[in-house]
């Protein structure tokens, strides 16, 4: 006669369906409450991910419209007053933001330039005045756009860091609850005396649901992180490449009328 595991061993008159629940719904309500609270942690967790997911691309499909918008204008525009203008309607573009505080301080350098010109009376030479002011202004420009770029960038990262957390750490707190839910198990195959597979299995299987929760809330949260990581890297290229032209724009507009 075969010697079967005992854990392999079912009683007469126990069917699999009974032992394991009829759904995974079922195998949840049975859990212990421990493994309870860890489900609803990963509840939590999963709701927050699929929230920043959605509102997240929504704002970058925004940005990315908007973006494109205005680009066209920029370029096809000449008089800058009048994007500047405009630009208050392109409340989500970075790019439209970085032209508004570049266009800003440029407005700003050429006041305060011509209020210090008048106020040296012509005792410093034209050359001399609009190289230096030409200097300033580019100077000012420069750290102003820079600044504003590490402001977009933070804007658009924000709550980016939730769903690598989620990612990283909800697999872990699946697994806790597996392992408690075990623990539960076998504690109380020592309390019963009795170690067959209908007294092993509900609980084991009650417990693996946490591992396997846990496992499906980390596994979207970090594929939404690696997309909306390389969006935000197309977005930030797009302001890199915008306040290199419309330096390099401003420059050679002062070249042929000085400051």
């Amino acid at each position: 006669m075969i010697n079967i595991p005992f854990i392999l061993q079912i009683p007469v008159g126990v069917s699999m369906e009974s032992a394991f629940g009829h759904d995974i719904v079922q195998m949840i309500l049975h859990a212990g409450p421990m493994v309870k609270f860890v489900m609803l942690i990963l509840l939590f967790f999963s709701t927050v991910s699929w929230g920043i997911l959605f509102v997240k691309l929504r704002l970058f499909r925004k940005a990315k419209q908007e973006n494109a918008i205005f680009l066209e204008l920029f370029w096809e525009e000449n008089k800058w007053n009048q994007i500047y203008r405009e630009c208050k309607d392109f409340k989500y573009s970075p790019v439209a933001i970085l032209f508004m505080t570049g266009y800003s301080e440029l407005r700003r350098g050429k006041s305060s330039q011509a209020s210090l010109n008048s106020r040296e009376g012509g005792k410093m030479p034209d050359a001399e005045f609009s190289q230096a002011s030409r200097q300033s202004i580019m100077a000012n420009m420069e750290r102003s756009l820079k600044k504003s770029m590490i402001d977009q960038s933070d804007k658009l990262e924000r709550t980016i860091s939730f769903l690598a957390t989620t990612g990283n750490t909800a697999p872990f707190i699946g697994l806790f609850g597996t392992v408690w839910g075990i623990m539960g198990s076998f504690r109380g195959i020592g309390l019963k005396g009795s170690a067959n597979l209908a007294v092993v299995a509900p609980g084991i299987s009650e417990a693996l649901i946490a591992t396997a929760a846990g496992l499906a809330v980390a596994i979207p949260a970090v594929m939404a992180f690696n997309m909306l990581t390389q969006r935000i890297s197309v977005l930030k290229t797009q302001m890199d490449i915008f306040s290199s032209d419309f330096l390099s724009t401003v420059e050679r507009q002062s070249l042929k009328n000085p400051f």
